[in-house]
């Protein structure tokens, strides 16, 4: 499956557009990883804990966007778009959308 930002793709066309497809997640950050990112953040540096949970949530996000469209039957995803939030104690949630589409080789 190809995903891409973009609303096109070099080397392709899109033959049929099937609809806009989503994934969303939400993890939580356990008490231990808020206690080293807390003493990261007052001591400088990045926060490798955050920094895995936020990748842990988009890679998730963007699976379930995949298992979508594929039931759409599409071979791509374009226009993606991420977006972070936090909410409530720590949460962090994470969402992605874009339009599946069937494509072709030009």
């Amino acid at each position: 499956m190809i995903i891409s930002t973009t609303p096109s793709l070099e080397g392709y066309q899109i033959d049929q557009y099937l609809g806009i497809v989503s994934g969303e997640t939400i993890i939580g950050a356990n008490i231990f990883k808020d206690f080293f990112a807390s003493i990261t953040d007052i001591v400088g540096g990045r926060s490798s804990a955050y920094e895995q949970v936020l990748r842990e949530a988009k890679a998730t996000a963007i699976t379930e966007m995949e298992l979508q469209a594929r039931q759409f039957g599409a071979n791509a995803i374009v226009g993606i778009d991420l977006d972070y939030e936090t909410i409530r104690d720590g949460m962090l949630m994470v969402t992605v959308s874009g339009t599946a589409v069937k494509t072709s080789k030009l």
